[in-house]
């Protein structure tokens, strides 16, 4: 297969990277104010990016650890560390020490954690399923098969 850019026909701010960043930036902007909104988040205060902190937390296969979270959601460690914090303060999730190796601390949800959950996951669905109206869900689904295609070329 041949290049889809050439020097000629590219233009940055209006590629496929540029768009994806805006969609991006426009879903996480979406949750924030479905967070700020709802009766039971407001309060705590949580962003989209703490959402997804969370939500790999409450989907987890395994124990997971900070950097573990690092590497699949592609965050500092710096900026991990402090949504950590953040979220630990506000009672959703707490640090534990692996008992057979007392350098690596696993994270996991508490119960207040566990107990939000469903809803910023059912308020995450509803925003997805706004920026995605007009969509069927044959169309959604080859969306996801082009941008999982991404990530493996990636």
């Amino acid at each position: 297969m041949g290049e889809v850019y050439d020097a000629e026909s590219y233009e940055p701010d209006k590629g496929v990277g540029q768009l994806l960043q805006r969609v991006r930036m426009e879903l996480l902007a979406a949750l924030d104010a479905a967070f700020a909104a709802d009766v039971h988040l407001s309060s705590l205060d949580v962003s989209a990016a703490q959402f997804i902190i969370l939500a790999g937390l409450a989907l987890k296969q395994q124990e997971l650890s900070a950097a573990d979270l690092c590497r699949g959601i592609s965050y500092d460690p710096g900026a991990m560390t402090r949504m950590i914090d953040r979220l630990e303060s506000k009672g959703l999730l707490r640090r534990k020490r692996c008992p057979e190796d007392r350098r690596v601390v696993h994270l996991e949800l508490t119960g207040h954690g566990r107990e939000l959950f469903p809803k910023m996951r059912e308020l995450s669905m509803h925003t997805l399923n706004r920026l995605l109206r007009g969509f069927t869900k044959a169309e959604v689904r080859q969306l996801e098969g082009f941008l999982t295609r991404m990530l493996q070329n990636a």
